[in-house]
């Protein structure tokens, strides 16, 4: 049995039917970690109508509330509009039926392709090792339980035990960079120097651990401030990097340039953050239209441009406390 540690009780697995997740939700069901499933068909595939068939079953045997929700038709598709339709999709369920934690099926040749990827862009030791074991989020912790092992090892359990599971023929389309990657340079990689990316990760992670910034910023709602007096340009990035992943947004190594650059900047039109003052604030996006005595308030109190509307938006009064 490969062993788990998960204490949170309301669980939603991001299952596909593919040898990780399926080896994923067997792994759960030996740990005794109650979850419920979700699934994503893209219709992308014949193969895919029998995937669902499988996860229905699955979900049938073993007491699991099963989710699906299939692609829209008139979009598109893309890696990136599945994903984000994808994560949309779990985060509606979190929402609505209360789980505490996503967990989601990324293994150790997942994490060598990510790092890989973020490689090849022009990254720093945060992109570079991004992908954790454990990631809090606004109202979830977005769990990976199983980067420390490598597809083959979760292809072998499946053999052993005679689960079945399905391989997605579109993984070997090298016409997406992560496919390209993966069948270029991460599997072979993995093959041969197993032990040795294991260790690395956990030493570069040690390392990322050490640098890391404990600031704790006041908090008004969606808004953070953080004091950054004495932090210098990489210090102040990973403390954006880490409220940002929090709000549940992994922004470029293009972006990080352009806060620094700018002072002020709209994230995906949803975050506004701006460094003024020697602190740093995040927020939600507003667009309310503000009074002109409210206006004036800000001024005197050095409230930065874009963050006053969210503050008008929560009928902040409170200036003193910042």
């Amino acid at each position: 049995m490969i062993p788990l540690e998960i204490s949170t009780k309301k669980n939603l697995l991001a299952f596909s039917a593919g040898i990780d997740s399926t080896a994923l939700f067997f792994i759960l069901i030996e740990n005794n970690i109650p979850f419920d499933i979700a699934i994503v068909d893209y219709g992308l595939r014949d193969q895919s109508k029998d995937e669902v068939i499988y996860a229905h079953q699955l979900a049938l045997k073993y007491n699991k509330q099963i989710f699906l929700k299939e692609f829209t038709k008139d979009s598109k598709f893309s890696e990136k509009l599945a994903r984000d339709f994808r994560h949309n999709f779990f985060e509606e369920l979190i929402d609505q039926y209360n789980y505490n934690s996503l967990i989601t099926a990324h293994q150790l040749n997942d994490k060598l392709e990510w790092f890989l990827m973020q490689l090849s862009k022009g990254a720093g030791l945060v992109e570079l090792i991004g992908m954790k074991e454990k990631d809090d989020r606004d109202n979830y912790n977005l769990l990976k339980p199983l980067l420390d092992y490598s597809k083959d090892e979760l292809q072998n359990y499946l053999d052993k035990n005679n689960y079945k599971y399905f391989i997605d023929s579109t993984n070997e389309d090298t016409k997406y960079k992560r496919n390209y990657i993966r069948s270029k340079f991460a599997n072979d990689f993995i093959d041969e120097y197993k032990d040795g990316v294991k260790n690395s990760f956990s030493y570069l992670e040690n390392d990322l651990e050490t640098l890391n910034t404990d600031i704790k910023p006041k908090c008004f709602e969606d808004l953070s401030i953080y004091d950054i007096k004495n932090l210098d340009d990489n210090q102040l990035v990973r403390i954006i990097d880490k409220e940002l992943k929090r709000r549940g947004l992994i922004i470029s190594s293009a972006t990080r340039e352009e806060i620094l650059k700018q002072q002020g900047i709209i994230i995906s039109n949803k975050i506004a953050i701006s460094i003024y003052d020697n602190r740093l604030w995040i927020s939600k996006n507003s667009s309310d239209t503000m009074d002109k005595q409210f206006k004036e308030k800000c001024r005197i109190n050095k409230v930065p441009k874009n963050i006053r509307a969210y503050l008008y938006s929560i009928g902040f009064v409170s200036f003193d406390d910042i």
